[in-house]
C-alpha cells in the first residue's frame, strides 16, 4: 500500500509495527496503532515500510493465505 499522507521519519521505521506504537504525525488521527502488528501477527507473516516523509510511506504486508 502507498498513500499521499505526512508519512513518518526514518527513525521510526524499526517501531513502525510494534502494537501501541504510532508515528508523531498520526497521532492526531483516530486509532490505537495495533491495525497492522495484529492483521500481520494473526495471520504469521511479515511486514516492511518505507517512508517518503513528508509525502507518504509504503508499507507491504506478507501473509499466508
Amino acid at each position: 500500500m502507498t498513500d499521499e499522507g505526512p508519512g513518518f521519519p526514518a527513525d521510526f521505521l524499526p517501531h513502525a509495527f510494534d502494537r501501541f506504537t504510532r508515528a508523531e504525525s498520526s497521532r492526531t488521527m483516530p486509532g490505537t496503532g495495533l491495525g497492522l502488528a495484529l492483521v500481520t501477527a494473526s495471520h504469521d507473516g511479515t511486514a516492511r515500510a518505507d517512508t517518503m516523509a513528508p509525502r507518504g510511506a509504503t508499507v507491504a504486508l506478507d501473509v499466508s493465505c
